[in-house]
């Protein structure tokens, strides 16, 4: 196995691993369609993948963001799962059930873990959908692979404008509050809008015990951006409290005039509910 990063355990304890896995699986109980789950090997370890929706149908891969899982997709994969046969793949070195060791992004660690799961599940060619670092995986695979990618569905991507330094700044004196400074923390990425319940104690037992990346997100570059010829659906709040989104939407409608790409108003960092403006892109409607 290449490309390992110093690796320290993930987690502040095991009795905090097994709170964030337990409550994994409690939310999984929740999810409304038939799904199965699977256990793949690649090179970089095992990887799981909750896999709904007909074999036959073409397939969607689903990447979580960073400190995430694949249950933020559970209120989702129903409508995808009508259309798609969906993948929401556990990305390792993240609080899921894939391998527990991180890989540094500078590398081409994590498109040869794509590459990998991609044949493991024998798909030639899917559509990709991935949210923050989740959505800098799918273009980092893209850039590498387009001739695999059907379709790019980025919601607030790392990667493409620059991160905001100053999110640390506002965010350092609220996490020595514990719990009420964690919860405002929280608030600031969602953009003070409300969370369905399951899903913000999801982020905070998270919080309490995942020790979460603290790597730059690498930008890419324009010549990489360029090789994206798949199209494209990329949507950013205009509130996020990360990343300069209305410089992301620039950046790329500037390299890539067909892409579609919107600054969503009123919205922060975390994007739920985005099934109604996605699922006409995936359909072409």
């Amino acid at each position: 196995m290449k490309h390992i990063m110093n690796h320290q355990t993930l987690y502040k304890s095991e009795t905090g691993r097994n709170a964030i896995l337990n409550h994994y699986n409690k939310l999984l109980g929740k999810c409304t369609v038939p799904y199965e789950e699977m256990v793949l090997n690649t090179s970089y370890g095992k990887t799981y993948v909750i896999a709904s929706g007909e074999p036959s149908l073409p397939a969607l891969i689903l990447l979580h963001g960073s400190g995430s899982n694949s249950s933020m997709w559970i209120g989702d994969i129903a409508r995808y799962s009508k259309h798609y046969r969906v993948f929401a793949v556990d990305i390792p070195g993240d609080p899921g059930k894939s391998e527990e060791k991180q890989y540094p992004l500078k590398s081409p660690a994590y498109s040869e873990w794509m590459d990998d799961v991609l044949h493991a599940l024998q798909v030639d060619k899917a559509s990709f959908m991935g949210i923050s670092l989740g959505a800098w995986m799918a273009i980092h695979f893209a850039v590498k692979h387009p001739e695999k990618v059907e379709k790019l569905v980025l919601l607030s991507p790392s990667g493409i404008g620059p991160q905001k330094i100053s999110f640390l700044f506002k965010a350092m004196p609220f996490l020595l509050f514990g719990e009420k400074g964690r919860d405002k923390v929280s608030r600031l990425v969602n953009g003070n809008q409300t969370l369905p319940e399951d899903a913000l104690l999801n982020t905070k037992i998270i919080a309490r015990h995942f020790r979460f990346r603290t790597e730059t997100v690498p930008i890419f570059t324009d010549s990489e951006l360029r090789r994206l010829t798949m199209p494209i659906l990329l949507l950013a709040g205009e509130h996020d409290v990360m990343l300069h989104s209305k410089k992301t939407v620039e950046r790329l409608s500037n390299l890539l005039p067909d892409a579609n790409a919107t600054l969503l108003a009123d919205c922060g960092h975390v994007l739920m509910n985005q099934s109604t403006r996605i699922m006409p892109f995936l359909l072409n409607e």
